[in-house]
């Protein structure tokens, strides 16, 4: 099988990723004097997380801009490639930036199965990892590494979150919904961890899928109170317009995360949308000065939009590793003093200060959203209220790191 390669214009559907990117990359050999940092970025640019992929692009875009190119002030070369949301091709695009790119610093792909596929020949590397989005209970605990961060989230966290509004709300039937993969399953035992009540029935769907007539005739069957989803990307967007359209939305109420309600799917959704209540570490309304400046600039940068979570998260891991280059003194090549840096988090994030876990996952705070309209009639989502406070996950206790 063929792969597509890191220089593709293929992967560069933005002509202000190709200039950055792809200019960075040629621009490697005419800085001589001093060898460039060398950082693997996995794009999603095809396949089940496509949209969600097309976001992190923009996000870790705009933070490449702001630092003019450079990370914590030396040259660097992008070597980026489309993982497509497939283990087996984002194994072998990532062996290849390990053997023939020597690259320094990896981040990304979207999807948690792709992750766990990648995370060992990282680590076997020392590759510095980190994580702008996909976060697998299985690095949080016995399998935790020195070289991944999950810089993000742990998967369990946004649903552990969702699941305590949901008991805080009172629900007491509710049925689950996710797709048949590693974070669906760490969504929905998220989920579960903080809900109390009846769990009716929990339905596990495939990767990918957009025609939902089963799983909703089991809805009605079931007659909840309350449905838990968690598909991101198109399988929310297909599940929300048939599950409105099949009238349940006048008898069910529909708790998600962010994943699943955030601007890439109302985006496609709209006015159907209105009163969904969900959970995030993040929200493009939220008070502190780092998120204010991203937002207005993410919203100059590209048409007016506001920028999804998974924007945010990418643009939050390039500003993770300015830093973390910067604090070891620009010398890249010096693993353990980067891993040193990156362990303090010490960078304006979006999300305001926050801490790691000693197995390398946030310890952060998480926020209920419900969409509604801005002041210019856009539908959008709405910061209410802080769910959980400096909130860590359920697995650091089994990672043995100090």
């Amino acid at each position: 099988m063929s792969h597509p390669s890191p220089k593709s214009p293929a992967l560069l559907p933005r002509t202000l990723l190709s200039l950055l990117l792809c200019g960075a990359a040629l621009g490697g050999a005419a800085s001589a004097v001093a060898a460039p940092v060398k950082v693997g970025l996995a794009l999603d640019i095809s396949g089940p997380f496509a949209a969600l992929g097309a976001e992190a692009r923009d996000g870790f875009a705009l933070g490449i801009k702001q630092l003019g190119g450079k990370l914590g002030g030396q040259d660097v070369e992008f070597v980026q490639a489309d993982m497509a949301g497939s283990p087996d091709q984002a194994k072998q695009l990532v062996d290849r930036m390990i053997q023939r790119d020597k690259i320094d610093l990896f981040s990304g792909p979207i999807g948690s199965n792709v992750a766990l596929a990648v995370g060992p020949t990282l680590f076997n590397a020392k590759v510095p990892y980190l994580s702008a989005n996909a976060g697998p209970s299985q690095f949080a605990g016995a399998q935790c590494n020195a070289y991944f961060f999950g810089t993000a989230y742990q998967n369990d966290q946004f649903h552990e979150a969702a699941g305590k509004f949901a008991q805080d709300r009172g629900f007491k039937k509710t049925v689950l919904i996710a797709p048949n993969y590693p974070a669906g399953k760490d969504a929905l035992g998220g989920f579960k961890r903080q809900f109390k009540g009846q769990v009716a029935d929990e339905l596990y769907t495939k990767l990918g899928q957009i025609d939902y007539a089963a799983e909703l005739a089991q809805l009605r069957a079931a007659k909840p109170d309350s449905i838990y989803f968690f598909l991101p990307g198109a399988m929310g967007i297909n599940f929300i317009k048939q599950f409105v359209g099949a009238g349940l939305s006048k008898d069910i109420t529909l708790v998600t995360s962010g994943f699943s309600a955030d601007e890439d799917v109302i985006g496609a959704v709209g006015e159907p949308m209105l009163g969904l209540f969900n959970t995030s570490h993040w929200a493009h309304d939220l008070d502190n000065a780092a998120n204010k400046a991203f937002v207005a600039a993410f919203r100059k940068e590209y048409n007016g939009r506001y920028p999804s979570v998974y924007a945010a998260q990418a643009y939050d891991a390039i500003l993770a590793m300015d830093a973390a280059v910067k604090q070891s003194g620009g010398n890249a090549q010096n693993r353990e003093a980067v891993v040193a840096a990156l362990k303090k988090a010490n960078y304006a994030s979006t999300r305001g200060s926050f801490k790691y876990a000693n197995n390398h996952y946030p310890v952060e705070n998480f926020y209920l959203r419900v969409i509604g309209k801005d002041a210019q009639g856009k539908v959008t989502n709405k910061l209410i209220n802080t769910v959980l406070t400096n909130y860590g996950d359920s697995y650091a206790d089994k990672c043995p790191l100090k």
